[in-house]
């Protein structure tokens, strides 16, 4: 019982104790993950959608990336930027997929419809989040992070998507194509692939919230947008650096593609950090 008190409000009103906050969260963490297990089992029975159009998207000559790139090779080539305009037509393959253990198709469909449970679930999710935040929030500050579902939701199905459309057929044609050895074939490993593809797709999803996460971070006084410029310049070593390690090919258009939205975020971030900085600022004089 005096463990119990150690985490009660010391006050006479209606607050609720630390408990109190650990069981309402518990209610959202399983509201939320209710939501994503259901939309995981109707994914589940909707294989050669998540597979052949979605997973196995990038290998097809005809994926949207593909044409696009040579398009812009082509009109590259007729103003005089580029010498061969195929040179960025690429996405032509002949590895192979193998699935090398006898469950393997089974837990990769399981795998996959729940990444795409979660990420249909995501706005849902990040509904219940904010509904557990909120109360702890002023009234002013209720009207000022009412964008935060639609923001946070808007940047992570972008993130996902620039990853599915920019940096997978990227990393597959670099990785996909590279031998040391004439003598060697490159086959790969369902798992293998499935894996790169949806963990770096959520990995990105989850670094484009970048701007968010500086909102709370400025709310809660631990980062200002005056250390954000004044570290801007090693922002962009970092950014350079992430960009490097997620496009392998070594080619300084991929890295510049990648890098360049990584960049823009960070310099929103600070744009971010400025207003929600300025507000805290002015509540504080007023006081």
């Amino acid at each position: 019982m005096a463990l119990f008190g150690l985490f009660k409000k010391q006050n006479p009103s209606n607050e609720t104790s630390f408990f109190g906050h650990i069981d309402a969260l518990r209610g959202h963490l399983f509201r939320s993950s209710l939501v994503v297990v259901i939309l995981s089992v109707v994914m589940f029975f909707y294989p050669e959608i998540l597979f052949d159009k979605i997973i196995l998207g990038p290998l097809k000559s005809d994926f949207l990336t593909y044409q696009a790139f040579c398009k812009l090779g082509h009109w590259l080539q007729s103003i005089n930027i580029l010498s061969d305009g195929n040179a960025l037509c690429f996405g032509h393959y002949t590895f192979k997929l193998q699935s090398l253990g006898l469950s393997d198709q089974f837990t990769a469909q399981m795998w996959i419809a729940f990444v795409a449970g979660f990420m249909l679930g995501a706005p849902y999710v990040l509904w219940e989040i904010w509904r557990f935040i909120k109360p702890a929030l002023k009234e002013n500050e209720k009207k000022a992070s009412t964008g935060f579902i639609l923001s946070a939701t808007f940047l992570f199905l972008t993130g996902v998507l620039f990853s599915y459309y920019i940096i997978v057929p990227l990393m597959i044609n670099f990785l996909g194509n590279y031998q040391v050895s004439s003598m060697i074939e490159n086959n790969f490993t369902m798992d293998s692939y499935i894996s790169t593809v949806s963990t770096l797709s959520l990995a990105t999803g989850i670094v484009f919230e970048l701007p968010v996460f500086v909102f709370f971070l400025t709310k809660f006084g631990l980062i200002s947008p005056q250390f954000m410029r004044k570290y801007r310049k090693h922002a962009v070593i970092i950014i350079l650096i992430v960009a490097a390690v997620i496009t392998p090919s070594p080619d300084i258009t991929s890295q510049m593609l990648v890098a360049l939205p990584l960049y823009f975020l960070y310099e929103a971030s600070i744009f971010v950090s400025y207003f929600e900085y300025k507000r805290k600022t002015k509540n504080t004089e007023t006081k």
